[in-house]
C-alpha cells in the first residue's frame, strides 16, 4: 500500500510538470518495473541465457529508474537529444553497477550491515551474477537453479559453492567495468561542480559496503 501512495503522488507530481516528453519517459520506468517482476519469476535453461535474462531483468528493474529520471532531468533542463542519451547511459551503467554490487553484498556482508538477511536472494529462489558465475566452475549449481534452491540444503551449498568459486570476484569486476564506463560518460559533459559529483558517486556506487 506504500508503494502504491508513493506511485500515486510521483505521478501527480509528473502530471504537473505538463511535459508529456518527460510523463512518456517516467512512464517507461513503470513498464520496465513491471516486466522486470515478470522475468523475475522464470529461470532460462542454458547458462548463456540465463545471464542474458538476469541483466536484462537488473536493467528493467533496477538502471531503468535511474537512467530515465536523468534524461528526464536533461530534458527538462533544455538538453539536447545527444546530451539525454549521455545522461541515460550514464544512468544505465550506474543502475546496473548499483545492483552487481547489491547482490555481491548479499554473500559479504553482514545482516547489520544490510539491514535484511544475507543469502536473502538466494531464500527467495533468485540466482543472481556471484551464483551465475559460479555455475562456471561448478555446474551442480545448475538443477538448484532450475528448482529455484526449494530443496533442503540447496541455500547453504550454494553459497557455500559461490564462495568456493570465483563468482564474487568476477561480479565486482563487472561491476567496476560499468563504473568505469559512467565516469567515462561523465567525462565527456563539461566541467563543473555537478559533472564531478556523477564521478563521485559512481566511486561511491562501487565501494558501497551496505
Amino acid at each position: 500500500m506504500a508503494g502504491d501512495f508513493i506511485l500515486a503522488v510521483a505521478s501527480m507530481m509528473i502530471a504537473k510538470l505538463r511535459n508529456d516528453n518527460v510523463t512518456l519517459v517516467l512512464s517507461q520506468v513503470v513498464t520496465d518495473l513491471v516486466q522486470g517482476e515478470f522475468m523475475q519469476l522464470g529461470s532460462k535453461e542454458t547458462e548463456n541465457e540465463r545471464f542474458a535474462h538476469y541483466l536484462t531483468k537488473t536493467y528493467r528493474k533496477t538502471a531503468s529508474l535511474i537512467a530515465n529520471s536523468l534524461k528526464s532531468v536533461t530534458m527538462l533542463a533544455g538538453g539536447d537529444d545527444q546530451l539525454s542519451e549521455l545522461t541515460f547511459q550514464y544512468g544505465r551503467n550506474l543502475g546496473l553497477a548499483f545492483q552487481l554490487v547489491d547482490d555481491l553484498l548479499d554473500f559479504v556482508s553482514s545482516s547489520a550491515a544490510m539491514g535484511k538477511p544475507t543469502a536473502a536472494d538466494l531464500k527467495l529462489g533468485l540466482a543472481t551474477a556471484p551464483v551465475l558465475f559460479a555455475c562456471e566452475k561448478y555446474p551442480e549449481l545448475n538443477p538448484m537453479i532450475m528448482r529455484r534452491f526449494q530443496e533442503p540444503g540447496d541455500v547453504e551449498k550454494a553459497f557455500e559453492l559461490v564462495h568456493k568459486s570465483r563468482g564474487l570476484e568476477q561480479t565486482q569486476f563487472l561491476a567496476r567495468q560499468h563504473c568505469q564506463e559512467a565516469v567515462r560518460i561523465a567525462n565527456l559533459l563539461a566541467e563543473s561542480p555537478f559533472q564531478k559529483a556523477l564521478i563521485i558517486v559512481a566511486d561511491l556506487v562501487l565501494n558501497r559496503m551496505k
